[in-house]
């Protein structure tokens, strides 16, 4: 799996230059993203590259379609695997509506379904595992969609520059105390209570989604503005847990501030904490930033606690079931 992250800026970079496939698709009010696990994940980045626009955007992690679906509805269906159960009813029943349908996929049932169907189909390579195959997907997807959603070329080449430079300093070619991806994991000793702005929750909880798949371990994330309004008594309490804290350095001032006093409660209260920081780019790159850098972290923490990454038993036993 970390060789597989190390060429991360590489398949990046590729995804986006070698596919040729553009789909323009005007009139679109709606964009629904339906997804799970790593292919959910996407339709997250996508929510947040939306939010400063007047596109609605939903993102569907489960069987059904919002009622609001009509004729200026985009639905984007991906699976990485092209078999999940809960995508592929969601493809059903967009082929039932009257929205247009893109969908994203390495193969299996949701190709043999689109290709029955007269439905759009995008086949993405999937490299070594759906959470693995995240910039494989994403950097497709940015490529196709570029002419539907308002992308601006120089943040993605500002993000793919960013992973270039981040895997110098966090791949398992630095092993060093200069690696503070490595010095994170080696402090995640207890139960992760991630807290985060809005902004930032994309790539929070794909963090938490990380962990629990390559480290197997339980997560707690939390918005650090609503938290301050009920998480936060939790730690009134001795606790096996510990906060870790992204931030961005752009973030509203208020939260700023918010952060600040969460800190000094912290230290008042002597509970060790974690900061993560990214710094002010497009939001595309600063997502794909800590997305690179947290999951260099949810692997590291599964060696460190022997754990291997790779399989996910406890999944592959409720698909089976399903």
């Amino acid at each position: 799996m970390i060789e597989v992250y190390k060429k991360w800026p590489e398949i990046a970079k590729n995804s986006f230059e070698s596919c040729n496939k553009i789909s323009e698709i005007k009139n679109i009010e709606h964009i629904i993203f339906a997804g799970m696990g790593g292919s959910g994940a996407i339709g997250d980045v996508f929510e947040a590259i939306l939010s400063k626009t007047d596109i609605h955007v939903s993102v569907i992690k489960g069987y059904l379609l919002p009622k609001t679906v009509n004729e200026k509805t985009l639905i984007i269906i991906t699976s990485v695997s092209g078999n999940t159960v809960e995508t592929l009813k969601v493809l059903e029943k967009s082929q039932e509506s009257k929205a247009r349908v893109l969908t994203f996929a390495s193969g299996g049932k949701c190709e043999e379904f689109c290709m029955k169907n007269g439905l759009e189909f995008f086949n993405i390579k999937k490299i070594h595992s759906p959470r693995a195959s995240f910039v494989s997907f994403l950097f497709s997807m940015l490529k196709i969609l570029q002419l539907t959603i308002p992308l601006k070329i120089k943040d993605v080449d500002e993000a793919i520059n960013e992973l270039k430079k981040l895997k110098s300093m966090i791949s398992s070619d630095n092993l060093t105390h200069t690696n503070l991806a490595l010095k994170l994991a080696e402090n995640i000793t207890k139960i992760p209570v991630i807290y985060y702005p809005h902004g930032l929750e994309a790539a929070t909880i794909r963090f938490k989604n990380s962990l629990q798949e390559n480290a197997k371990m339980h997560v707690i994330t939390e918005d650090v503005v609503e938290a301050s309004h009920n998480g936060i008594v939790a730690w009134e309490k001795l606790s096996n847990a510990i906060p870790i804290l992204i931030q961005g350095k752009d973030d509203y001032e208020k939260t700023k501030e918010r952060w600040s006093i969460l800190k000094e409660y912290f230290n008042s209260k002597n509970i060790q904490f974690d900061e993560v920081f990214v710094k002010s780019n497009s939001i595309l790159s600063k997502i794909v930033y800590l997305i690179y850098f947290l999951d260099f972290v949810s692997i590291y923490t599964a060696i460190l606690t022997n754990s291997d990454p790779t399989p996910v038993e406890s999944i592959d036993y409720i698909k089976k079931r399903l």
